[in-house]
């Protein structure tokens, strides 16, 4: 199975030169670390950066440059800071290229839950609302399964929803799937995991389609 690096690096795969890339909290944020270096993409966090670098190294952190989820993060030559209004114009405006977000549930036609758990405290929806309604493009980082070992990947989510039928493609520990009108069609398993222990950890209709090959990075 993936770590949560090993997934970024994976998703970091889909993204092509001159794309504007938002990155949701958790494992997105990871995602800068690992795109090519003989591409040029313009990362955006909804807090007011546009040119996000990779995290910073050890001792080179600045508490003043962060993201979204608050993490100290670097910045490239030409990048710009703004206020939310501008950086939720952009997103609204559908100028982002690419979203990647986190999900605690995903189902089978594409509706993500990524908010809130009935019972705990959360601070608000955030900016994912406004995410999920006007990216055309949302690849879902996520482990494939919760900590008791239940489906997360499923026919409905069973949490309150974030958004309806948007998800485009979902990277976990175990797969990537695509998200199609008749299911989860399989794309690539991790290296040394079955079809059939993918199939086991998978609530939703899962499609298999011959030989399924093991991820590259």
């Amino acid at each position: 199975m993936l770590d949560k690096n090993q997934i970024a690096q994976r998703i970091a795969k889909e993204v092509r030169d001159g794309y504007y890339v938002n990155l949701g909290i958790g494992i997105p944020t990871l995602v800068a670390n690992y795109v090519r270096d003989d591409i040029e993409v313009e990362f955006q966090s909804e807090n007011g950066v546009l040119g996000m670098g990779p995290f910073p190294f050890e001792g080179e952190e600045d508490a003043d440059i962060i993201n979204a989820g608050k993490q100290t993060i670097t910045t490239l030559p030409g990048a710009s800071f703004f206020d939310s209004a501008m950086s939720f114009g952009m997103i609204r405006g559908q100028h982002v290229d690419l979203t990647i977000l986190g999900a605690m549930e995903v189902s089978e036609n594409g509706d993500i839950a990524n908010w809130k758990i009935p019972g705990k405290m959360v601070k608000g929806m955030g900016g994912a609302m406004d995410l999920v309604a006007s990216a055309d493009n949302i690849i879902v980082a996520m482990m494939h399964t919760n900590r008791a070992g239940a489906s997360k990947v499923l026919k409905q989510c069973s949490l309150p929803l974030t958004g309806v039928g948007c998800v485009k493609k979902i990277v976990t520990n175990l797969a990537v799937m695509e998200v199609t009108n008749d299911g989860f069609k399989l794309l690539e398993r991790a290296p040394g995991v079955t079809v059939e222990a993918i199939k086991q950890a998978t609530d939703g209709h899962l499609i298999i389609e011959g030989e399924i090959p093991e991820m590259s990075f």
